[in-house]
């Protein structure tokens, strides 16, 4: 019982990390504004640990 706890768990927190990473991405895709490697450089940042990186980005926006 403990193991399905657990892996349901991780696999909330697995789909919360992809969902704001390709909110983040969409996002900084559409961004016209940045360069390519911007644009690059936020995206590859979305992948790593996207809650921190949406604040961050939203926060360079302001």
């Amino acid at each position: 019982m403990n193991e399905l706890i657990i892996y349901a768990v991780v696999f909330a927190a697995l789909i919360g990390h992809c969902l704001l990473a390709g909110k983040m991405y969409r996002t900084v895709h559409q961004d016209s504004g940045l360069t390519l490697r911007e644009k690059n450089d936020w995206k590859l940042k979305a992948l790593i640990f996207p809650g921190y990186f949406w604040f961050q980005y939203k926060k360079s926006k302001a």
